[in-house]
């Protein structure tokens, strides 16, 4: 993909989080995010150890029934732009309006709070856009309760296939484990996805800094600022992300289980592999656009010298030349035969004079 298209503009949103309109009453659900069209969906996937059941585009009437099924529930939620059926849901599971506000405001930072009954997180999914090269922010809400997690998505979760595959085949320890164990399955594949852009930055800061050393150009500044804008958007995610795996992992809540824990773990210490990749990957980028000016501001010099050895070589000819071209009667050298050949003669012996003195200086 060239990297000559032109930047788009800076999406705020990505950095800003955002609130519902002054003088809302705290607790009221408003939809904040980009503008959604389409029908909320709820789909539920069941299963334990022996079997798995899918349910799709359940009506939020029988959502309850779902909950007292055996087995965990995974109930996913696609589509939060709509504050009455969020509010609907919340009814079902007995969900807080503050966590119900929160999903619906998708500018949220990553954060945990443990209720009686259940745990609310929310994290947020990066993916690079394949085409634009740009990063794609989504929100993604979970509630851990007793037998089920709910997932709110704000479209189709293409990231979790892989998960619903590993649960329907009965691969790894999600069909064998509880609730909180799926939270982590869930969890682990949003963390994968930031080693996954880190990569891609990488790859894309070495072929930026071989373009800077060979031929630097708009394009390869471009590349940088693209590199520093995706490295804000981790940095932005990964730091709170931090800090509500630690919450998760050193949290004493009856839903979550002393076994499920080291999992919990063994995220939060990929965070911190993370976020030192991520500190390596800014000071190359730094570093990188340094490199950029510097070798800019180089090739500006060789040229403003390579101007300024042509302009002092043509101060005496255009003096001589200004001397000549006067209209003064008494210049014998006009009256003499050989007068225009020893002109030439004494400017291309000038010349010659000042190229081989400027390259005993090395200017050359």
């Amino acid at each position: 993909m060239s990297r000559k298209k032109k930047l788009k503009k800076l999406d705020l949103r990505k950095f800003v989080s955002k609130t519902a309109k002054r003088g809302s009453i705290p607790g009221t659900v408003e939809y904040i995010g980009q503008p959604r069209v389409g029908d909320v969906k709820i789909d539920v996937l069941e299963f334990d150890e022996l079997m798995w059941k899918e349910y799709n585009s359940i009506p939020i009437a029988e959502l309850k029934d779902y909950l007292n099924h055996p087995g965990v529930k995974w109930i996913q939620v696609t589509g939060v732009h709509n504050p009455e059926i969020l509010s609907d849901i919340g009814k079902v599971l007995n969900v807080i309006s503050l966590d119900l506000e929160d999903i619906a405001n998708t500018t949220q930072r990553p954060r945990i709070e443990e209720r009686d009954d259940y745990i609310f997180l929310i994290f947020k999914v990066l993916q690079l856009d394949p085409e634009s090269r740009e990063v794609n922010i989504e929100q993604i809400s979970l509630i851990l309760g007793d037998g089920f997690v709910v997932s709110f998505h704000e479209t189709t979760p293409k990231i979790l296939e892989t998960l619903q595959n590993r649960i329907r085949a009965g691969k790894g320890r999600v069909r064998r484990m509880k609730s909180d164990y799926l939270v982590f399955a869930i969890t682990d594949i949003i963390i994968d996805q930031y080693f996954t852009l880190l990569e891609d930055i990488g790859e894309t800061l070495e072929d930026t800094e071989e373009e800077l050393i060979v031929s630097p150009g708009q394009a390869s500044q471009e590349a940088i600022y693209k590199l520093k804008r995706r490295l804000g958007y981790i940095k932005k995610t990964i730091w709170p992300a931090r800090d509500v795996l630690n919450s998760l992992h050193l949290s004493d809540h009856i839903l979550l289980n002393p076994g499920s824990k080291i999992y919990f773990r063994n995220i939060y210490d990929h965070t911190i592999q993370i976020i030192e990749s991520l500190e390596s990957l800014r000071d190359l980028t730094s570093g990188m656009m340094d490199l950029y000016l510097s070798t800019v501001s180089f090739k500006m010099n060789e040229i403003m010298k390579v101007l300024t050895i042509f302009s002092t070589i043509f101060i005496p000819l255009t003096f001589f030349a200004g001397v000549y071209g006067m209209n003064f009667k008494n210049l014998p050298e006009l009256g003499w035969y050989y007068g225009y050949y020893l002109f030439w003669g004494v400017m291309i012996v000038i010349i010659l004079v000042m190229l081989a003195w400027f390259r005993r200086k090395k200017w050359l």
